[in-house]
């Protein structure tokens, strides 16, 4: 299949897809694909026919020459992004039967620019899990070994580009969820600077981490969709008003040839990280310094608050955000009601999962009366003084590298019952998402199972085009 450039419009800014195939053509492949690999249990809905339908109008638009940026790219959505008149539910029972009202930015900007939206992707409930075992509809599998995890949160999503059942897909990165399931996947996932891409229509869970990210095994298509996604947006507060830079063209215009690469000395001598991800990220460390760059350890001194600091937020945060699911307006509701407090009682008991219950609960306790300051307000302090050493690193350093995750892709059920080990999965992923700024998985290599390796790339605030153009360095040593 030959990957030229795109027929439509004369634009540098254009999607790679193939040109002698037509956008028809590539559904129906990637439809078959999906039916194929059903037992990996990626998909909650595929918009089959929908997308056919949509398909032959784009391929009637590039004939005409008046196609859109991403013409003919197949999009898989994980189950947290509102697509107006489709179901969604963050793969929890508590949102049964219940369909969005109207496309997230993020979702409308794609299909703008003439996308095509294949299906909702299976997920953690509520975006809450680091192995996808927590979604109300069983786990996703991985494809390399199907006895192993896919990621979480985001992990149909990972999965879906994995095995080719779409070109991209969009997920949420809370404390990894984009970049961990990436690392286990071998693909590419990004999590941009946190108010880099509107979140209006991505269902809350921590609204100060969550970012809406991006898989896909090529660079340049994760440059090109954040490009056409990122930016202002007047349904969301909190999102950037700083210009959306051309990231194509920055990838592929790389200006600086040198990067200086900071590495953090304790992720790289920490004990739960697998030894064969310490001697990858070493043989990659001398490779980087063999073509010139400079790559030195450095020391973080509050990096063992980082991970306490996160889940007394990020819990007390979902506690807040989910107290809005109660079985009266919409959702689940308790066939076991006898008055209005049995109703919001047994709705949630029996609508939430384990983990979400978990996590809701821990939340409460952080944000009750005789708590706050002990643990809620103390937690946003050290999140500050975490924020403000990190920025001293980039005064510094061009990026940070470090392992994405500490082991490969673990066996399904291996750390269910002890959720302290599945939590430290996120041991390296969730300092971006404490400081907010961007990070990206890049696939390196495999362990002697044949499992996916991913190195992370950390930089400073809306620094994407140096963490393109560092991938892009790191994807040629191999």
């Amino acid at each position: 299949m030959s990957h030229g450039m795109s027929v439509v419009n004369d634009q540098a800014s254009r999607s790679v897809v193939p040109t002698d195939i037509s956008c028809v053509d590539r559904i129906n492949r990637f439809l078959t694909n999906i039916d194929a690999k059903k037992h990996l249990n990626v998909f909650l809905s595929v918009y089959g026919q929908e997308a056919l339908a949509r398909a032959a109008t784009i391929d009637f638009k590039i004939l005409h020459k008046k196609a859109g940026k991403l013409a003919g790219l197949v999009i898989g959505l994980k189950d947290v992004l509102c697509y107006k008149d489709h179901p969604l539910q963050a793969s929890s029972k508590i949102l049964d039967g219940f369909e969005s009202q109207f496309n997230a930015t993020a979702v409308q900007r794609l299909l703008d620019e003439d996308a095509i939206i294949i299906g909702r992707q299976n997920c953690d409930e509520f975006a809450m899990g680091s192995s996808n075992e927590n979604s109300a509809f069983g786990a996703v599998l991985n494809d390399l070994d199907n006895s192993r995890v896919s990621g979480g949160s985001s992990g149909g999503s990972a999965v879906a580009v994995m095995a080719n059942l779409c070109d991209i897909s969009i997920g949420s990165d809370t404390g990894g969820s984009v970049r961990q399931p990436a690392a286990f996947c071998g693909i590419l996932g990004l999590k941009p600077t946190y108010s880099r891409i509107s979140r209006h229509g991505l269902i809350a869970y921590g609204s100060s981490f969550d970012c809406i990210g991006i898989f896909s095994k090529k660079l340049t298509d994760i440059a090109l969709v954040l490009e056409v996604i990122a930016g202002a947006d007047e349904f969301d507060s909190t999102v950037s008003r700083k210009e959306v830079p051309t990231y194509q063209s920055e990838l592929t215009t790389a200006k600086k040839t040198t990067f200086k690469i900071a590495y953090l000395r304790d992720a790289f001598e920490s004990k739960a990280l697998q030894p064969e991800i310490k001697d990858l990220m070493a043989e990659k460390i001398q490779q980087l310094k063999e073509a010139g760059h400079t790559v030195e350890p450095i020391d973080f001194p509050l990096s063992e608050y980082i991970l306490p600091t996160y889940y007394i937020l990020a819990t007390a945060e979902a506690s807040s955000n989910l107290s809005r699911y109660d079985g009266v307006r919409y959702g689940y509701r308790s066939e076991q009601v006898t008055d209005l407090q049995s109703l919001y009682k047994k709705t949630r008991s029996e609508g939430f999962g384990k983990e979400v219950q978990r996590r809701i609960l821990l939340g409460t306790f952080v944000l009750s009366a005789s708590y706050y300051d002990a643990y809620y307000t103390k937690a946003q302090k050290v999140r500050r003084l975490i924020r403000e050493k990190t920025k001293e690193i980039f005064s510094d350093y061009d990026v940070i590298l470090s392992p994405t995750t500490p082991t490969t892709a673990f066996e399904i059920g291996e750390h269910t019952n002890n959720p302290i080990e599945m939590y430290l999965a996120d041991l390296f992923s969730v300092h971006a998402n404490v400081a907010g700024v961007p990070a990206i998985s890049v696939p390196c290599g495999f362990d002697k199972e044949g499992l996916p390796i991913g190195l992370q790339l950390t930089a400073d605030d809306f620094e994407e085009s140096k963490l393109f153009q560092m991938s892009q360095v790191i994807m040629n040593l191999a």
